[in-house]
C-alpha cells in the first residue's frame, strides 16, 4: 500500500470536523480539491474510507485505521518540532491556577490544540478563588494564576511581593436585571435602582464593584442572596430577585432566558493578569511557554469578549443610546 502522506491531512480534518465543506474551511482549499484529494486516499488504499451521511461525513473503519495511523504521524512530528524549537526545556508539568470563566472560555478549548503543538509540555488547571490561588502561588502549589480584578480597585492594590504581574485582558462590567424591569436604559442611577443587587461572595471583583458604587455615592446599596457562579447569578435574576454585575467573559456562550443584559457607564471594567513569582527565567522555559500561549489565547478571544455583541438566544443585551 503506497500512500502519499500528504494526503493523511485531509482525511484527518474530515474526521475531525464531520464534512468535506468543513475539512475545507479548515484546510483553507476547495471542497473539490478535499474531495480529490480523498478520492486519491481511497485509491491508494483500496477501501472506502468515508461514508457520507445527511449529518455529516462518517468514518468507515478503514477510515477509521488510517485516521489513527494519520494522528501518530502528526504526533511525531509534533514532538520532533518540539525538540527542534526547544529541545529537553519544553518538556515538563506547568501548574495553572484560575477562574471559572477564563478557564472554561479561554484555557480549556486551547488545551487539545497545546497538547498536539507541545506533547511534551502538561499544562495541568486549577480553579479557584483569588486568595486561594495566591496562597498555592507563594507554596509553589502553582506556577502561575490568572486572576481576575475590578480595574478601579487594583489601581488601589499593591502588588504581594516576590509576584510578577503581566496583563492579558480589560473587559467591561455588564448590569444583568430582569427582562423588561428598566423601561429606560439611558441615565441609570445606579445607586437606586428599583430591585435590590444580589450578594457575591466577598474576594471576587463582582463585589468591589459594589464596594466602589457604595463609596461613590454614599448611598445604602442593599444586596440579598449570596452566589458564587454566574448561572445561579443569572437564575435569579430571571426569577426577579435581584440584579447583578458580571463581566462580559463569563457570559459567553450562556443561555438564560428572562433577563436583559446591558452596558452601563460608570461599572468600569474587569482586569485579568498573570501572576507568577518573579524568578528570572529563559523565554523558552515551560511557564514562558504557557505564558505566550495564554497571551495568544486572550488575543483570538479578545475581540468577542469586549466588542458589542447580541446575545446567544435566551438573553438579551442592549446598550444605552450615545
Amino acid at each position: 500500500m503506497d500512500i502519499d502522506p500528504r494526503r493523511l491531512r485531509v482525511l484527518l480534518a474530515i474526521a475531525r470536523t464531520g464534512g468535506v465543506l468543513a475539512a475545507a474551511d479548515e484546510l483553507r482549499i476547495t471542497p473539490s480539491a478535499v474531495s480529490q484529494q480523498l478520492n486519491k486516499l481511497e485509491d491508494e488504499t483500496g477501501h472506502a474510507l468515508v461514508v457520507r451521511t445527511p449529518r455529516g461525513s462518517v468514518l468507515t473503519p478503514a477510515g477509521l485505521a488510517i485516521a489513527e495511523a494519520a494522528e501518530e504521524i502528526e504526533r511525531a512530528l509534533n514532538v520532533a518540532r518540539a525538540r527542534m524549537e526547544g529541545g529537553a526545556e519544553l518538556a515538563g508539568v506547568v501548574r495553572v491556577g484560575g477562574f471559572t470563566s477564563f478557564l472554561r472560555t479561554v484555557v480549556i478549548p486551547h488545551l487539545p490544540q497545546w497538547r498536539l503543538q507541545y506533547p511534551q509540555l502538561q499544562i495541568r488547571i486549577v480553579e479557584d478563588d483569588l486568595p486561594a490561588l495566591m496562597r498555592l502561588l507563594r507554596q509553589r502549589e502553582l506556577d502561575a494564576v490568572v486572576v481576575e480584578l475590578d480595574s478601579t480597585a487594583a489601581e488601589q492594590r499593591p502588588l504581594p511581593a516576590g509576584v510578577s504581574e503581566e496583563p492579558l485582558l480589560d473587559e467591561p462590567w455588564k448590569l444583568v436585571v430582569p427582562s423588561g424591569a428598566l423601561f429606560a436604559t439611558e441615565n441609570i442611577d445606579l445607586a437606586r435602582l428599583p430591585i435590590p443587587w444580589l450578594g457575591v461572595e466577598p474576594t471576587a471583583a463582582n463585589a468591589s464593584v459594589i464596594g466602589r458604587l457604595r463609596r461613590a455615592t454614599g448611598a445604602q446599596v442593599e444586596t440579598i442572596h449570596q452566589y458564587q457562579e454566574t448561572l445561579t447569578a443569572l437564575a435569579l435574576v430571571a426569577a426577579g430577585e435581584g440584579v447583578a454585575v458580571i463581566p462580559a467573559l463569563a457570559l459567553s456562550g450562556v443561555v438564560q432566558d428572562g433577563v436583559d443584559v446591558l452596558d452601563v457607564p460608570g461599572l468600569g471594567t474587569r482586569r485579568i493578569v498573570l501572576r507568577r513569582l518573579d524568578r528570572r527565567r529563559s523565554i523558552s522555559m515551560p511557564v514562558d511557554t504557557v505564558a505566550r500561549l495564554l497571551r495568544e489565547s486572550v488575543a483570538a478571544f479578545d475581540t468577542l469578549a469586549v466588542a458589542p455583541r447580541s446575545g446567544p438566544p435566551g438573553y438579551a443585551e442592549r446598550r444605552p443610546p450615545s
